[in-house]
């Protein structure tokens, strides 16, 4: 019963597919819901895209209930997953200083564009 531990990784089986996600069969007999949102880290229009009846998976343990709802996921069981997930963070970084960075150059360009502009107005009606 400790394989069924919140964060475990465990193999089941899929023994259903829905538009929402797939059953997956655990173990120790339970059945558990891998959402589609936690099939892949890519969208997932249809799940039978990524699954299908009888496939071996390995599914991370995301929570279980006192009702026996056991939430699962493919996506977060692959090797390396946390480390994609921190690249991506770092990545959004390196994002959002690129966006701060181009920004302030465009805000100086326009500064500059308007020092210009107004220069040239402010000559012609000199005369």
């Amino acid at each position: 019963m400790s394989a069924l531990e919140v964060g475990a990784i465990v193999e089941g089986v899929v023994t259903g597919i829905t538009r929402f996600g797939a059953f997956v069969l655990l173990p120790n007999g339970q059945t558990g819901l891998v959402h589609i949102s936690e099939i892949a880290d890519a969208y997932v229009h249809d799940v039978k895209d990524f699954l299908k009846e009888n496939d071996r998976v390995m599914v991370k343990i995301l929570s279980c209930d006192d009702r026996g709802k056991i939430g699962l996921s493919v996506r977060q069981a692959q090797p390396g997953a946390r480390k994609d997930r921190e690249r991506r963070r770092f990545d959004r970084m390196a994002f959002e200083d690129k966006l701060a960075k181009f920004l302030k150059e465009s805000e100086e360009r326009l500064t500059d564009l308007k020092r210009h502009t107004e220069s040239k107005r402010g000559g012609r009606g000199a005369r």
